[in-house]
């Protein structure tokens, strides 16, 4: 089992990437998320700059933030970097596209946004659908070398609903999930067995990632404490939101059902009124507002985030990996990346 970390891009996160080289770690991924933090390919190539083995993913683009010509040269230049150390991941959109106040695009745009970036990757020719007329583009000066186009960018998608996973296995490389349980990771796992086996492929074939945040907490220490809330929290929060804007929480156990129907009255609260989740969705997976510590039961960062003793955690990172998961990513808060060492000192022991 491989491991790797997330990171909100910025112009420093090479250094963390760097250091998770030297740690060992065979994964960065950085979060495409306009609006809350700078470019994801500008923080990628300073990556790549300083180091050497590490895979540089994005985690993930959403097509319909960057057209698909942009993003294919992007990736080609990041290969020009890096060669062979990158991989695409893509998604139909959470974080990047509620800071704007919109729900995820449809699978099928994906799937032809993929068509296009990856037919340009090969150097081909294609036809490319654009305000409302189709145009033949391809890369028109790939031989001067200023881009490479010759070793393989992994494609890996972000898959939740069926529909999705389905996509994912007909033509992905990789499939990316969140998950911080046990139970539901390998219930996960499952039903992308089922998506592949309705298309024909054997599921091991398909690279398989889970994604959380979480506190490797110290003997005695709660999970609630200011150390694993600054972590793990931003995790917590943002399953709020995602209740809030999806409306799921009568599937949930109630006392989440409890939480999030106080955090909906909050909600209520937020200005502007048109724009409810420019207040939201500030901090987003970066950091706890003041009005949302009080959501940060002990319970509830238990129920939904990657924070425990180191024992209980190596415990349930073996659960994922019989489970089939090939990789664990574990994602670092702004200000906290020295959690690196809690989590390289655990995952050297699984």
């Amino acid at each position: 089992m491989e491991f790797g970390i997330a990171l909100f891009s910025n112009v420093d996160a090479w250094k963390t990437v760097k250091r998770a080289e030297e740690l060992g770690f065979s994964h960065a991924w950085f979060y495409d998320s306009q609006l809350l933090a700078p470019d994801i390919f500008i923080s990628m190539a300073l990556a790549a700059e300083h180091s050497s083995k590490i895979k540089l993913a994005s985690g993930v683009v959403i097509p319909t933030n960057r057209i698909a010509p942009v993003c294919a040269d992007a990736f080609a230049t990041l290969n020009k970097l890096a060669p062979g150390r990158i991989i695409f991941g893509v998604g139909t959109g959470f974080t990047g596209r509620n800071t704007m106040g919109m729900g995820p695009m449809k699978l099928s745009a994906m799937r032809e946004y993929i068509r296009v970036v990856y037919g340009l990757l090969k150097g081909e020719t294609i036809e490319w659908e654009f305000e409302g007329e189709r145009k033949k583009i391809r890369f028109l000066n790939p031989e001067f070398g200023m881009i490479n186009l010759t070793d393989k960018i992994p494609l890996h998608i972000s898959a939740f609903a069926p529909k999705a996973r389905k996509m994912t296995a007909e033509i992905g490389d990789g499939w990316i999930t969140f998950s911080a349980s046990t139970d539901r990771a390998a219930h996960e796992v499952g039903e992308m067995a089922k998506a592949c086996r309705e298309v024909g492929r054997d599921r091991k074939t398909l690279y398989t990632t889970a994604f959380a945040l979480g506190c490797v907490l110290k003997p005695g220490e709660s999970a609630a404490s200011p150390r694993a809330k600054a972590q793990a929290g931003p995790m917590a929060v943002v399953t709020l939101h995602g209740l809030i804007e999806r409306s799921i929480d009568g599937l949930l156990p109630p006392y989440i059902q409890k939480l999030a129907g106080a955090y909906r009255e909050q909600y209520a609260t937020y200005q502007p009124a048109d724009a409810k989740y420019l207040q939201m969705h500030k901090l987003h997976l970066l950091g706890v507002r003041p009005e949302e510590e009080k959501f940060l039961t002990e319970d509830f960062l238990r129920e939904t985030t990657f924070t425990a003793t180191e024992e209980v955690l190596r415990d349930r990172l073996k659960g994922f990996k019989d489970a089939g998961y090939n990789q664990f990513v574990v994602q670092l808060i702004p200000g906290h990346e020295d959690a690196i060492e809690d989590w390289a000192r655990l995952f050297a022991k699984v």
